[in-house]
């Protein structure tokens, strides 16, 4: 399949599971098509755009070592996506990778995250949080921050000070994440 092919596959997907499933499922069983995959979903001022970000959160969601051979790509252009329906995978992937990272269980990735990888991340989470997006790139960003933040010291203080800034501004669900994270950076500070 064609880059051009692809992308004409993607008209085909929408919002609901079975699709984002069914080509995700093309992706895994095809890699050789996840690269087509990327470079639509880094044609950021495309509508399709979104549509391929959905399929490779999905693909990464149920094998996010499909992610490794693409790691430097996605992380290093990751940051110009801004189309908010692409927003939210690329947030999802970043916690989706970190959280690997940091499983109890051996994985793939926590060999393959590089500590560029990481930093890449660190600063497209940090965008997400302080620019004007929806609160679910906020939230997956509050969690992948949170997490990164065992390893890099520097950050609780910083998304401590980003939460309690933004917190009455924002939305109930951004406030019932925020609490959460607020709490579990307090709780580690106490028990040191």
């Amino acid at each position: 399949m064609t880059t051009a092919e692809l992308y004409e596959e993607l008209n085909y997907v929408n919002h609901s599971r079975e699709k984002r499933l069914h080509y995700a499922n093309l992706m895994i069983k095809n890699p050789d098509l996840i690269p087509k995959l990327l470079d639509i979903l880094f044609r950021v001022d495309d509508k399709t755009s979104p549509r391929a970000a959905w399929v490779f959160e999905f693909m990464c969601s149920n094998n996010i070592n499909t992610i490794i051979p693409h790691l430097d790509d996605f992380t290093e252009q990751m940051h110009k996506i801004h189309l908010d329906s692409a927003v939210r995978p690329v947030a999802k992937i970043c916690e989706l990778i970190t959280k690997s990272h940091t499983s109890k269980q051996d994985n793939q990735i926590k060999k393959a995250l590089t500590a560029t990888h990481k930093e890449r991340i660190i600063e497209v989470c940090f965008d997400y949080m302080i620019n004007d997006k929806k609160v679910a790139p906020k939230a997956y960003s509050m969690t992948t921050l949170y997490i990164l933040g065992k390893e890099y010291d520097w950050i609780h203080p910083e998304l401590v000070l980003i939460l309690e800034q933004d917190f009455a501004l924002q939305s109930a669900a951004f406030k019932a994440r925020a609490k959460q994270i607020l709490y579990k950076i307090k709780k580690e500070k106490i028990n040191g």
